[in-house]
């Protein structure tokens, strides 16, 4: 049968390494850095479709005399694989313990890792199977770690209280890499606010930021208010007075022209609240219910919050109009939930600074096509944050990172402790501040993109150190459109802090595989 036919011809390139890059061979490499599948269910049409790409070029090189290095990786740490362990084994990682539950992400990967890259293997992709690696196994996880200690001694790594992106759903911190905008159903209302005796007019989306209001802010230029400035406001529902202030980024046009200042709801919200010393306030906790702020609202969900300040603004003649509108908002990448603001201690990449020359590394190597590096130049151009590196879950690769349990200092690992786990292993120095010997492991995960931008070290770092340099800066990084501002760009920054180095000298972007007018994903099963 044509099956048997396959299995045969699959099981001859095997048996005679047809594929297997010759680490002794003369001949010029040609390497790729190769995409690692999350490890989230079974391959689909995309991924045969994409990965095929690469291996008409893998393929074409070997026919040209080139000793091609096309190694295979899987990702398998973090949010992805949390998420696919909770729905298989029908359990919560919250409601487990840590060890635990990290014990049976591992066991999960080893019963399904192998059957997972079957697929590829069934569909001819012509990798070197021998050179494989996993992004939760040791040699992954201290390359990790390394990135980690190499930024932090450069400077580029800092950890502060500061406004971060948080799903309320997977609860934990997300990057603007991992946000996405979606359309929903609103309404605008417009809620009266008293300044003396004084009736004024505010339109929010957001009236369960009430008790967060910190501010109201209005257009220097605006006429219609120019009285209203250095006055102060009653917020409605809530005891709290609060100052008007002038400000040239409130859009005249936009509602009534007079905007609520919430700590937080928003970048502009952020930006406010550091420009004139705004107190902070925490109206949502991480789990997405009020806190003690919101008073009587104290332990609901946003969306009923929002729904019972309405019922009573109304009650009491406070809310005007309500206008049905469509906007859109960020959610989380993963899971589709609104992302709400909250204030805690996180670790960030700091790059802002960087941003004129992350346009000119994308201009040192080829891209095929040429107008995708539009994308690339699109993301860099409306960055906002710095890279949030935390996530509060459970499984994926530590922060090689203690704190001083006197005074919170950071205690970090040495390099030759690698791999390591805080929870279990222990550091070697006392605190420099204040020279105690105790301290509080960082329970945090690294942000599984932190991983994946390491992947051509992930791949060059199993060859023998001799052979490393032939294969870095690589020949070709394929990917998909959709991962331009995950993958590549991180990869690019990545390779240029830590090696002052482009990581490639082509880019090959494939398109995506649709059903429905949506990507396939396996994690949204439409495949």
């Amino acid at each position: 049968t044509k099956q048997q036919i396959q299995e045969k011809s699959r099981n001859f390139r095997q048996e005679k390494n047809i594929y297997k890059f010759n680490q002794k061979e003369t001949k010029k490499i040609y390497s790729i850095d190769t995409p690692p599948p999350t490890v989230s269910g079974e391959m689909h049409i995309g991924h045969a479709c994409s990965y095929s790409q690469t291996d008409f070029i893998a393929r074409y090189k070997r026919m040209q005399g080139f000793n091609v290095f096309y190694p295979f990786g899987t990702d398998d740490n973090g949010l992805p694989t949390e998420r696919l362990v909770e729905k298989k084994k029908e359990v919560k990682a919250k409601k487990m313990q840590r060890e635990d539950f990290i014990k049976l992400c591992m066991q999960f990967l080893k019963e399904t890792r192998e059957s997972f890259i079957q697929d590829w293997k069934n569909v001819g992709i012509s990798c070197d199977w021998s050179i494989n690696y996993s992004t939760i196994d040791s040699h992954s996880r201290k390359i990790a770690q390394w990135s980690f200690i190499d930024l932090y001694n450069k400077g580029r790594i800092y950890r502060k209280e500061a406004p971060a992106m948080w799903c309320p759903e997977c609860k934990t911190g997300v990057a603007q890499i991992e946000v996405k905008d979606k359309e929903f159903d609103s309404t605008f209302n417009d809620i009266l606010f008293k300044v003396g005796i004084e009736n004024i007019t505010i339109a929010t989306t957001r009236p369960e930021l009430l008790p967060a209001c910190v501010a109201l802010m209005i257009n220097p230029n605006d006429k219609r208010h120019k009285k209203l400035a250095g006055k102060t406001a009653k917020v409605p529902l809530f005891n709290l007075e609060v100052p008007i202030i002038e400000d040239s980024r409130v859009r005249e046009d936009k509602g009534t022209g007079i905007v609520m200042c919430c700590t937080f709801g928003d970048q502009t919200d952020m930006e406010w609240q550091k420009a004139y010393n705004l107190p902070i306030k925490k109206a949502i906790n991480e789990e997405g219910f009020m806190t003690e702020l919101a008073e009587k609202y104290k332990g609901l969900k946003i969306k009923d919050a929002r729904k019972e300040i309405l019922k009573d603004l109304k009650e009491k003649g406070l809310l005007v109009k309500q206008e049905p509108i469509k906007h859109a908002v960020n959610v989380h990448e993963r899971c589709d939930t609104e992302i709400e603001f909250i204030t805690s201690k996180q670790w960030f990449v700091r790059y802002l600074d960087l941003k004129k020359e992350m346009i000119k590394w994308g201009q040192e190597f080829k891209w095929f096509p040429e107008h995708m590096r539009h994308r690339y130049n699109s993301w860099i151009e409306g960055l906002q944050w710095d890279w949030l590196i935390s996530n509060q879950r459970y499984f994926g690769v530590a922060f090689p990172v203690w704190y001083c349990k006197k005074c919170d200092e950071p205690i970090i690992a040495e390099e030759k402790m690698l791999p390591i786990d805080p929870l279990t292993n222990k550091p070697s120095n006392k605190c420099k501040k204040c020279k105690t010997s105790e301290f509080v492991p960082d329970k945090d995960v690294l942000n599984t993109w932190f991983t994946s931008s390491l992947s051509p070290q992930l791949a060059i770092q199993l060859m023998p150190k001799a052979i490393q340099p032939k294969l870095f800066p690589m020949d070709l990084r394929p990917q998909a459109h959709e991962i331009i501002t995950f993958w590549l760009f991180n990869t690019v920054v990545k390779s240029h802090l830590h090696y002052d180095k482009t990581p490639w000298k082509n880019t090959m972007i494939s398109g995506l595989v649709t059903l429905r007018g949506e990507k396939m994903s396996k994690s949204k099963g439409n495949i």
